[in-house]
């Protein structure tokens, strides 16, 4: 597969692949992100999913994918930190605010500064077309976070904060995203690098979800939180290793945009899985959204 996938790189078909790549991402992202955000606590739901799909990682980076060559490994542990401030900034925002608000925060950030990185370190340029998309998606990314905080009823002791962590989270968005992308172009293999990430970047999280949980008063049952942290495992595998593909396979610029559709699908799944309320001035902005990405990819 590996031999495949590298020969559709700079093709038409590895474009569509690419594209098709990214639309996947966006949506299990969403998921991830409701799984993070659900009814258990956000440090302890991200420690599951990172235990989970560490241990998973595992057996492919030892006995199934080629070992790294020596120059990736000062890229992975620089990838390891930058994911590990990611992931706190990311559990601080949805301790302190509503997923409906913090989302498209942090997603409405991402892609901006994505494709300013990808112009600065690949060289990658949008067209005039391309900018009014990224224009349209972001406005109604900001509009429907904008609309959120208007309306919000809960949280609001702790919304500035919130939206403070949500716009640092965000631009934590766009550093792993430019940064992972040169790490996969950067091994002969891109499964290498993915199951390697995944290995390493599963360490941190669960132990300090564990010293946390076994800090509590009133612990969460070990169960249920568990078969969260399996499931987000997977989730995690196919929405991050699909946009690392993306990325690999066609423009880092344009799949982070397109990914950022993701917030479509959020705002759906807090509507029917979380029960957030979702009007016509709602779903106006979740298109205005899903124009913008398609702007960007017919601009290109």
């Amino acid at each position: 597969m590996s031999e495949w996938l590298i020969s559709l790189e700079g093709t038409e078909a590895g474009h569509q692949l690419a594209l098709g790549l990214a639309l996947m991402a966006a949506f299990l992202h969403a998921v991830f992100g409701a799984l993070q955000k659900g009814r258990h606590d956000p440090w302890l739901s991200r420690g599951a999913i990172d235990a989970s799909y560490g241990l998973m990682a595992a057996p492919f980076a030892l006995f199934v994918v080629p070992w790294p060559e020596p120059h990736m490994w000062p890229i992975f542990a620089t990838a390891w930190l930058i994911h590990t401030f990611y992931k706190i900034l990311q559990a601080m925002a949805y301790s302190k605010g509503s997923y409906t608000v913090v989302y498209p925060v942090v997603r409405g950030t991402g892609p901006l500064f994505t494709v300013i990185g990808a112009y600065l370190l690949f060289g990658e340029i949008f067209t005039v077309t391309q900018w009014l998309g990224v224009a349209v998606l972001l406005s109604g990314i900001f509009g429907l976070a904008a609309y959120n905080l208007r309306y919000l009823e809960t949280n609001r002791d702790t919304l500035v904060l919130a939206l403070g962590l949500a716009f640092a989270t965000g631009l934590f968005v766009a550093l792993y995203t430019t940064y992972d992308a040169y790490g996969i172009r950067a091994t002969a293999d891109p499964f290498t690098f993915l199951a390697w990430f995944f290995m390493i970047d599963g360490v941190v999280m669960p132990v300090y979800a564990f010293l946390r949980w076994r800090a509590m008063i009133n612990r969460p049952t070990p169960g249920p939180l568990m078969l969260r942290g399996f499931v987000g495992g997977i989730v995690a595998f196919l929405s991050f290793g699909a946009i690392m593909l993306a990325t690999r396979l066609d423009k880092v610029g344009e799949a982070a945009v397109l990914r950022e559709t993701s917030t479509v699908f959020a705002a759906l799944i807090g509507w029917l899985v979380l029960k957030d309320t979702v009007g016509p001035r709602r779903i106006a902005l979740m298109t205005l959204i899903a124009l913008g990405a398609v702007i960007v990819e017919m601009g290109g």
